[in-house]
Formats: C-alpha cells, structure tokens, sequence
C-alpha cells in the first residue's frame, strides 16, 4: 500500500481541513479558509479556529491529533483491520497513522470523514445471527483466525472499545452490539444491561439500551448510538464528538486523570453547570457501582452545531470493571484505591457544588446500586 502523504476532512461534506505528512513522523494539519468563516473548532484546546499549520507531537496518538486520532478504530476493531491486511499480504506495521484513516474513510465513529478513502479487498459474506457472529469473534480471538473475517470486519472494522462488537441497525436504528472477550463472564451482556438500566433510575442520560437474545449465553449487550440522529426525509445525521483522551491530547492507556479535572473540563468545555451535574452523576455512579474502567476515552463530549455548544455525551462503557492495580482509571479527589462519599463531596466542592445536593445525589445513587446491582 502506498503512503498517503496528504488527506482531506470532511463534515458532513464540507471540507474541513487537510493533512499533511511531515517528516514521515507527524500529520500537519490546516483548516479550510471557508471552515475557518462558517464552521466551529474541532477541538478548542489544540485545534483552536485560527489560520495557521497545527503540528501534533509523535506521542501519544503517532503524531496524529487526538480528535482523528479518535475516528481510528482500536482494540476490536484495530484486530480485525489488521487481520484483515494480513490476508491481502499487507504488513500493519507498515501503515502510517493516514493509511489507516484513510481506510476509516467514512465509516468511523463521529461525524469526521476522509478522502482519499481507502477499500481493502474483502468478499460480501454474511453471518446468520448474533450467536453465529459471537463464535466468529472468540475463534479470531482464541485462533487469529476465522473464515468469516470479511464478514466481521464489515460488521465492526471501524469501532472503537478494546471488546468485540458490530454497527448495524435494528429496525432501521444505528446500534452497537457487543459480544464477549475470551476473558469475560458468559454473562457479561446481561450484567452491562442491568447496569444500563441502573444508571438510567440513577438519572443519568444513555441512549436506548437491550439485551438481543442468544441461544448459547444470557444475551448480548446493544445500545443505540448517540453519534447518529435521524433526521427528517429518512436520512441520518452524523454527530461530531471528542474524548477527554482527545481534547487533552493524552493517552487512555495512562491513569493521568482526576474527577477535579474532569469537573473542570465539563464546566470550560461547556459552560453550562448542569452539564457538570451530570459529571458528577457519573462519577458517583462509577464509585458505587464498581466501574473502575473509568478512562479518558470513556468520556466524550458532542457538538450541538445549531446551538453552537458542547454537550456531554450520554453514559456509555458502564459494568463492574478494573483498572490497573485494581483502581480507578480516573481518581476522586486524590483517591484511586478505594474512594467513598467524602471524596465524592470533595469533588463537588471543588467545582461548587453545594453539599446538600451533592450529598443527596450521592446517596440516592448509592442506595440505587446496592439495591438494583449484582456481580
């Protein structure tokens, strides 16, 4: 595959900017001179709406900024991408981080896509069912291998999430359906809806969330995604999103972040204090239910371009996990290891969030997940 030296964005068709390759290291990047009068900054903390050449550092996302960096699957998807070069005698350890967006094309997460896009030779198959799709992934993830990975890399090449999952509609709807590791319970579909369902009665915003049935497990995991919206006519809207990852330019993979900052994000990012509230929902939500998987990525904000604003995303990624060392991936106040309802109320403080409130929402949550959650 020849590499790409430069590559056009796109939102929703209109040219965004453009990226160039610089030294073979980094990805320069511009934005359009109609983007800069008519559209709004991708991310205002690195990619601020001015006219000049952008340059990302080589660390962390490989000298791409985060905000594209985003559109490239990972994980799951990574896998099968690569896999699947592996099969047309590809090596992916060859792939500048534009090949790979330009394989992304306009299949990604987001509203972002990109041209020239980039078709790898795979055959049109077809699995039957979710159970048939869930024995596929364990067989590429316990074998690297699977006849069907043309099929799966159709269903879900572009999706991010380190789990094995697909992008399909059900009843003309974008969802994400989700299938087990080879090192999660077989009833991790059911356990991520029942904390689905959780969350919602602890008034935090998720899209429509199910449990599709299965023949061989207790069911599969779909939620609707957030980043689509149908519009009148029949047609879908792609939303622009951004990761705390992202807008902070560093990696998931390091546990560099506290709820402080992230109040503090949400608050800047937005300017709006109920988005904070919602913030600190979440955080309380992840402390009593036991969802220390709490990482940069699994934050995202989404852009509301008629009413110019930043929103955070409805909850997604929520289950009874760890992190490294068994802590959170994200600290409350300070504390990783084991943080309880005083550091909660520290967080809140911080942001100015008055205690009674902070309190009630805390212990209405706790009382919400010790009745309604089990592992």
């Amino acid at each position: 595959m020849d590499r790409i030296r430069t590559l056009s964005i796109y939102y929703h068709e209109q040219p965004v900017g453009s990226m160039a390759l610089h030294h073979n290291l980094q990805s320069a990047f511009e934005y359009d001179w109609e983007w800069l009068n008519t559209g709004f900054s991708l991310n205002p903390y690195s990619l601020p709406l001015e006219k000049k050449v952008f340059m990302p550092k080589i660390d962390p996302f490989d000298g791409l900024f985060g905000v594209f960096a985003d559109s490239l699957p990972d994980g799951w998807g990574r896998l099968i991408v690569d896999r699947l070069l592996l099969k047309n005698r590809m090596n992916p350890m060859e792939l500048t981080s534009m090949n790979r967006l330009a394989i992304v094309g306009d299949t990604g997460m987001g509203a972002l896509t990109y041209k020239p896009d980039i078709q790898l030779e795979s055959l049109d198959r077809s699995l039957a069912d979710f159970d048939e799709i869930a024995k596929e992934c364990e067989k590429v993830l316990l074998t690297n291998d699977s006849e069907n990975l043309d099929a799966l890399f159709q269903l879900g090449g572009s999706s991010g999430g380190a789990k094995p999952k697909i992008l399909t509609d059900i009843e003309d709807e974008p969802w994400i359906i989700k299938f087990p590791a080879s090192s999660d319970p077989k009833n991790m579909g059911e356990r991520e809806y029942q904390y689905s369902l959780c969350a919602k009665a602890c008034g935090i915003a998720m899209e429509n969330t199910k449990l599709f049935p299965s023949g061989i497990c207790s069911g599969y995991f779909g939620t609707r995604r957030f980043d689509r919206k149908k519009i009148p006519g029949g047609k879908t809207d792609r939303i622009h999103m951004i990761s705390v990852s992202a807008l902070l330019e560093t990696s998931h993979r390091i546990p560099n972040l506290d709820y402080n900052l992230l109040m503090r994000l949400t608050l800047d990012l937005t300017k709006d204090f109920a988005e904070v509230e919602k913030m600190y929902r979440l955080m309380c939500f992840n402390v009593f239910a036991h969802n220390r998987d709490d990482h940069s990525k699994n934050f995202s904000f989404l852009y509301q371009e008629t009413q110019h604003k930043w929103v955070l995303s409805p909850a997604y990624d929520l289950t009874y996990s760890n992190s490294i060392g068994g802590e959170h991936a994200t600290c409350v106040n300070g504390n990783g290891k084991n943080p309880g309802m005083s550091d909660l109320l520290g967080v809140a403080e911080n942001i100015g969030i008055k205690e009674i409130k902070a309190k009630k929402i805390a212990s209405e949550i706790r009382e919400a997940c010790a009745s309604l959650l089990y592992t």
